[in-house]
């Protein structure tokens, strides 16, 4: 079993032979699991209702004597999953809306710092590199070829940033995990410096294309700059 197979298990909350073992050998996964959990108790807070007790008021007697009896309804033939699948819309659109899906931001800049810190779980400090399979389901030879040769390659995944989808790669920079964004449908005419509360990085024009370099306040981001586009090599 791999990532994306043990993700979509436990994204559809089916028991799959081999997933016990995989989530204890991979630390990416645990991390997710960990999210996973987290945003599931934060529905679960959010859809809990504080309901009164009910109480029936006393009603006033009816004289019936010139009451007309009228024609009896049917009940509604509609099924019990007809409200369960509607329970599950309801559940599924607070998810939606609590993930920042449809957050809208002013620039290409907000985008790309928010989008770092959705993704706490891909800032870990490791040695041990993604692998071979994984960079290349993040990164399709379609869209770009990047020499992984010149950087430590630790977290590679299919992210959306403004509506397109993109390459998330983290490499280890000299204080800590470095967030590079290939956003080869993102055209920019200069260079745009990021500032955000912990972070700084800069969004570099590559071709038609852009890369966006985000990193710890103390982190140097020249050499990862440099490397960087030594590296990547559009190829749509």
């Amino acid at each position: 079993m791999n990532c994306e197979e043990y993700r979509l298990a436990i994204g559809g909350n089916t028991v799959v032979d081999g997933a016990a073992g995989h989530v204890a050998l991979c630390s990416d996964c645990q991390a997710y699991t960990q999210e996973l959990a987290s945003l599931n108790l934060k529905l679960a807070r959010a859809m809990q209702l504080d309901v009164p007790e009910l109480t029936m008021p006393d009603l006033p007697e009816i004289e019936t004597t010139n009451v007309t009896a009228l024609p009896v309804t049917r009940r509604s033939t509609k099924p019990l999953w007809f409200a369960v699948a509607a329970t599950v819309v309801l559940a599924t659109s607070i998810t939606v809306r609590m993930s920042g899906m449809f957050e809208t931001y002013d620039s290409l800049a907000d985008e790309v710092l928010a989008h770092v810190d959705h993704e706490p779980a891909a800032l870990r400090v490791t040695t041990t590199p993604v692998t071979n399979e994984k960079l290349q389901r993040a990164l399709p030879a379609t869209m770009a070829v990047f020499d992984r040769n010149e950087s430590l390659i630790t977290y590679a995944r299919l992210c959306k940033i403004n509506g397109n989808t993109v390459p998330h790669l983290v490499v280890q920079g000299q204080y800590g995990p470095v967030t590079i964004l290939l956003m080869p449908e993102e055209t920019v005419t200069e260079a745009m410096l990021l500032d955000g509360e912990n972070v700084h990085g800069i969004i570099l024009p590559v071709g038609d294309g852009s890369i966006a370099i985000i990193g710890a306040r103390e982190e140097p981001l020249e050499p990862i700059q440099k490397n960087v586009m030594d590296s990547v090599t559009w190829t749509t």
